[in-house]
């Protein structure tokens, strides 16, 4: 379990920003453990600001949903640098599935740190083929923190790092649930990609 390294932080004037990165497969906890983080950001009441990109309204139109349906306020957006625009006075800017946002993100995350501002991303670090999903590498690249959760083989129950898509589509995103996606081991995944 990851546990802030200060949760005082806001209350200095002169505040050092931070960038971490929750990463792992589909139905690893990734949005549970970004919505987590910034429930007790708000119990510090230190101001809070969630974006999501416009694109995922798979359970909500606005709202960042978990899988557990698990919920928090948010902002959609269209562009990373939208949120350069609305994430005004906050003390933390959450930011969930962010494979779907371009580089832009990357150079987003850093303003906003060097602002000050602690910002907590969470996003699948590999796509259905198993390949690194940009950009998340370069955000795991220059974060303070990584956090990397895993999910649980849908296969043999064994820990899992791997979305195994079900349909023969070779679109690099193409939004699902468990309709559409599994949690896969690294044997699992690969027996069945072949």
């Amino acid at each position: 379990m990851f546990f802030e390294p200060s949760i005082e932080r806001h209350k200095n004037p002169e505040r050092k920003g931070q960038i971490e990165v929750i990463c792992g497969s589909m139905f690893s906890g990734k949005t549970e453990e970004l919505i987590r983080r910034l429930n007790r950001a708000k119990i510090a009441r230190q101001k809070v600001e969630i974006f999501k990109p416009s694109v995922d309204k798979r359970y909500h139109e606005e709202d960042v949903v978990s899988h557990n349906e698990t919920s928090i306020r948010s902002t959609p957006v269209n562009f990373a640098d939208d949120i350069l625009l609305l994430s005004g006075d906050c003390d933390v800017v959450g930011i969930d599935e962010v494979q779907f946002f371009d580089e832009q993100i990357v150079s987003v995350a850093q303003k906003l740190a060097n602002k000050g501002k602690r910002v907590i991303l969470a996003g699948l670090d590999m796509d259905f083929e198993g390949m690194p999903f940009e950009p998340m590498p370069k955000l795991m690249a220059i974060a303070e923190y990584v956090t990397k959760v895993h999910a649980i083989c849908m296969k043999c129950g064994d820990l899992a790092a791997f979305s195994f898509r079900l349909s023969d589509s070779k679109q690099k995103v193409m939004l699902g649930e468990k309709d559409a996606y599994e949690a896969r081991c690294r044997k699992c995944f690969y027996e069945d990609k072949k």
